[in-house]
């Protein structure tokens, strides 16, 4: 992935923060919490997923539109990036 600094540093912040939710969902099953808790704190994980996925797909629409970084491949057509941004739906 291409992209300014500041765009990919957000997206790693949002994927590590994520990944701590995560983590965290993982040590609330393994301790028996309250099915409330645990179901509350995997939609925060699956809230900070959706906005990495989407500041992803927003850092780098102009790059697929472009063909940069795709390895010499043609650019992305409309039709593949309207697919590429519904798989995050």
């Amino acid at each position: 992935m291409t992209g300014d600094e500041e765009s990919i540093a957000l997206v790693l912040n949002r994927l590590r923060r994520a990944q701590g939710q995560l983590a965290g969902v993982i040590s609330m099953i393994e301790s028996g919490r309250d099915c409330k808790d645990v179901v509350t704190q995997l939609a925060a994980v699956s809230r900070a997923l959706d906005r990495a996925g989407f500041k992803i797909v927003a850092t780098g629409l102009r790059d697929c539109l472009e063909g940069k970084d795709r390895d010499n491949q043609a650019p992305m057509t409309e039709a593949e990036l309207e697919k590429l941004f519904l798989t995050l739906a």
